[in-house]
């Protein structure tokens, strides 16, 4: 039996190597400009990137990012319908684009990746340009013309369907999409700084609230909790200015669906139903009403490509040793398998173990 040899040479290579960060993130190409998920890997040098063939993560690696001189810009907000981009200058001069399943994700990756970009003895970081303002000047911003800036056409804020309590709200945005876009347009430095300004705005009737969450926020709550940094707290321009479109509520049974509230988000592989093949999916746990619907990251988090009632359905773990019946492809592991009342079976893998038992035990709390 032979032993390797440690040596300084073989630390510094086994430290470039380490792993700080993995997961599934959806990667815009470069030649053709789909949106596909991808498993990335953060090290302290760069970022490389795999695709999953069938069920199993390909050991070849796709491709890589250096992280050396980079540029991270996040929220990067030029795709309207993708709130969750953050965007990745090199110092070749090439821009990445990734998307995470959540803010509080794309958020995490981003400060990951920022820590690793300062490590590296660069001035990299989030992009700093002229238009960003001090925080001693927070008081000098003259709210009409970011009033102005939000309701641009081109450049501002993007006004779209929300769905709260069964009812469906069209031209308003969310909390957190307003914070996101102050951030993004740098007028403000930070979420915290956003929030203020944003309170501003509306203090001075620039925007208003719509539905509950937002109403009971602004009646109850400090002044300065007034304006939610929150996905499912929505709002819109006020009514005395001329309308890019007027608010309307409508119920519908996929409304109802999907106005729970959201208890878990997290890339998933499901196996699909006919062909039986493995495919990344953006699953979203929501709960009164139990539901579990999924998506197509390709595509958008706003129309689901499946999802059922969690009413009387059961999860249980699958063992890693050998194939469950039922299961087909060159799997990784970490299964689990739901049955709805209905009985249609749905065979679903985590990336690791513990992801598989946090989900398990969140739609249990909802079966």
């Amino acid at each position: 039996m032979s032993f390797s040899t440690i040596t300084p040479k073989n630390m510094d290579a086994g430290k470039k190597n380490a792993v700080l960060r993995e997961g599934f993130l959806v990667k815009r190409g470069h030649v053709v400009p789909n949106w596909k998920a991808r498993w990335f890997v953060l090290t302290p040098e760069k970022i490389l990137y795999y695709k999953y063939e069938g069920g199993k993560r390909d050991s070849c690696q796709r491709g890589k990012i250096l992280l050396k001189n980079c540029v991270i810009t996040c929220p990067f907000l030029e795709y309207e319908s993708r709130p969750l981009v953050l965007k990745l200058h090199t110092a070749h001069g090439v821009d990445h684009y990734l998307e995470a399943c959540s803010r509080e994700e794309r958020d995490e990756w981003a400060a990951d990746i920022t820590a690793v970009i300062q490590g590296l003895g660069t001035t990299g970081g989030e992009e700093v340009t002229d238009k960003k303002v001090p925080e001693s000047q927070m008081h000098n911003i003259n709210l009409s013309k970011v009033l102005d800036s939000m309701y641009d056409v081109h450049s501002g804020i993007n006004l779209s369907n929300h769905v709260e309590q069964g009812s469906t709200y069209s031209n308003c945005f969310s909390g957190s999409a307003v914070v996101d876009w102050l951030v993004f347009m740098q007028l403000a430095l930070t979420r915290v700084e956003a929030v203020t300004l944003a309170s501003a705005l509306m203090e001075e009737g620039f925007l208003r609230t719509v539905g509950l969450k937002s109403a009971e926020a602004l009646r109850t709550a400090g002044l300065s909790e007034q304006f939610l940094d929150d996905s499912t707290a929505l709002y819109s321009f006020s009514d005395s200015l001329k309308k890019r479109g007027s608010v309307r509520a409508q119920t519908s049974l996929s409304a109802v669906e999907m106005s729970g509230k959201v208890m878990k988000r997290g890339f998933l592989l499901k196996q699909g139903h006919r062909r039986k093949n493995w495919k990344v999916r953006l699953f979203v746990l929501r709960s009164e009403p139990a539901f579990l619907h999924y998506y197509d990251p390709a595509r958008d988090d706003i129309s689901p490509v499946g999802g059922f009632s969690l009413r009387g359905c059961l999860v249980s773990s699958l063992e890693d040793n050998g194939v469950p019946s039922g299961v087909k492809g060159n799997i990784q592991g970490n299964l689990f398998k739901i049955i709805t009342q209905s009985d249609t079976h749905y065979f679903i893998q985590a990336a690791t173990h513990q992801d598989k038992m946090d989900w398990i035990d969140a739609i249990r709390q909802q079966t």
